[in-house]
């Protein structure tokens, strides 16, 4: 007889592992499965995440931009340290080690909290069976009360630029170069292109990205937009929009990208080039066809609002499922439905999730944008505050950028904060606190915020929503 548990997860990534381990401690008994393995050879815990995507990424970020400050800005402090170079070899491994260190407290977690481990693939059958082939390509039937499903997402990959992660990679070969490329393509001015493409620009590469799309960022706030556009270009990123790759060709150690934009068709010769325009879902052998789970038309697994599939009893959360690819909101909605499961009326306000871009300055939202509440007719009040007039940010010397607050002109209820500059990340998070509660600009103005500290500029933009900044001229109403 199959070994039988309150809530088996399939995937170990940010949704996955955070949803078994809150199961675990609201007395449920519980299971996760996962078939990842690591460069070592074994089972790593943690998903896309921990493994080829947020953290190792922001590991290569900060390794190339301390570079870039020791090369470029150190002067100006009037530290001296004479020729500046780059191990990129001694920079991946301490990226590698940030990875295990991670994923290694991940498997601690999950041993600790009474988790049972299986390590293999998992296959949901019908009556909330599960499938578990072993590594060794041995398989045993799993029998659950509840079925989480959270297998994560893949790059996309586009016929014109098959990946071979040699010279042709996606977002995961891009983090393992051992060189610096002299010459960089990058398809796709997304969060990924922009984050990876600025990791090897400030390492020497001459980085060109080409994004389909004519519009830059089309998701941010526009006025941020904007900002992010001028102030990366300055950089050294060469963005080409509406510029769609048709061919790609391997000649030796480079690659010849053909492309087209509204002047015709061109080429570009690189000496690597990463493909990153977005992820999809993984749902290959996931469900066996009498699961009873539907899978829409764009690879996502159907769910309702609290990620109840249409089989009372199993869930999705994640990537697989609708909703912004984000790993913050993947982890909640595995706390809603282990919560769920274990009978509280847990929810998530899916109208709140902070959106951030590591390059820097680092473009960081959360809210509405301008633009789509002038799209749907909401009157708005907007409080702008420049870093160039921050005395912390002076003092940092990153005076780039702006914070931006958005209220309702009628009820002064904050609709969106956005933000282009030094730790936006950490100011925009201050944002959606004060908007999960309800926060009016007046209310943000109204608190005492240290200083001298970046976020002043919260503050400052809050009051000038109202026309009341201190330490800017504030715009006249008209």
């Amino acid at each position: 007889m199959s070994e039988k548990f309150d809530v088996i997860v399939i995937g170990a990534g940010p949704g996955g592992y955070v949803a078994a381990i809150r199961a675990a401690q609201l007395g449920l008994k519980t299971a996760i499965i996962e078939k990842y393995q690591g460069k070592e050879g074994k089972t790593a815990l943690g998903g896309t995440c921990l493994n080829v995507g947020c953290i190792p990424s922001k590991a290569l970020l900060d390794s190339s931009y301390k570079f870039h400050e020791a090369h470029e800005s150190f002067n100006i402090h009037g530290i001296a340290t004479g020729e500046v170079t780059i191990n990129v070899p001694t920079m991946i491994s301490r990226k590698d080690q940030i990875v295990k260190n991670l994923t290694g407290g991940v498997a601690g977690l999950i041993k600790a909290n009474g988790v049972t481990l299986f390590e293999g693939h998992g296959k949901l059958l019908a009556g909330k069976q599960v499938e578990v082939t072993g590594l060794d390509g041995s398989t045993q039937v799993l029998a659950a009360e509840n079925v989480i499903l959270a297998s994560g997402s893949t790059p996309v990959e586009i016929p014109p630029a098959p990946v071979d992660q040699n010279i042709i990679v996606d977002s995961t070969g891009a983090l393992d170069f051992q060189t610096v490329p002299g010459k960089l393509g990058v398809i796709g001015a997304g969060v990924i292109g922009l984050e990876l493409g600025s990791v090897w620009a400030r390492l020497g590469a001459e980085v060109t990205v080409l994004e389909a799309v004519d519009k830059f960022l089309p998701a941010v706030d526009e006025q941020v937009a904007k900002e992010a556009l001028k102030v990366l270009s300055k950089q050294g990123l060469n963005i080409l929009l509406g510029a769609r790759v048709t061919g790609t060709e391997i000649k030796g150690n480079q690659v010849v990208v053909s492309f087209s934009d509204a002047t015709g068709e061109k080429q570009i010769t690189f000496d690597k080039l990463i493909v990153a325009v977005g992820r999809r879902p993984v749902t290959a052998n996931l469900l066996a066809e009498d699961s009873g789970v539907v899978v829409g038309e764009r690879g996502f697994i159907e769910v309702d609002d609290f990620c109840a599939t249409k089989v009372p009893g199993v869930y999705a959360i994640g990537d697989v499922v609708r909703g912004a690819m984000l790993a913050h909101k993947a982890s909640e909605e595995g706390v809603v439905v282990a919560e769920r499961i274990a009978g509280h009326k847990a929810q998530m306000n899916y109208d709140l999730i902070p959106a951030v871009i590591y390059t820097h300055p680092e473009i960081a939202g959360v809210g509405k944008t301008e633009q789509q509440l002038k799209a749907e007719g909401v009157e708005v009040n907007v409080g702008v505050f420049p870093f160039a007039a921050s005395g912390r940010a002076m003092a940092a010397n990153d005076t780039t950028g702006l914070v931006k607050i958005i209220a309702d002109a009628k009820t002064d209820r904050i609709l969106g904060v956005h933000v282009i500059g030094l730790s936006a990340a950490e100011l925009v998070q201050q944002g959606a606190i004060a908007m999960e509660f309800g926060s009016s600009a007046e209310d943000l103005g109204m608190m005492v915020f240290s200083h001298p500290s970046l976020s002043e500029a919260v503050h400052e933009a809050a009051l000038a929503v109202n026309g009341h900044a201190i330490h800017i001229a504030n715009r006249k109403k008209r």
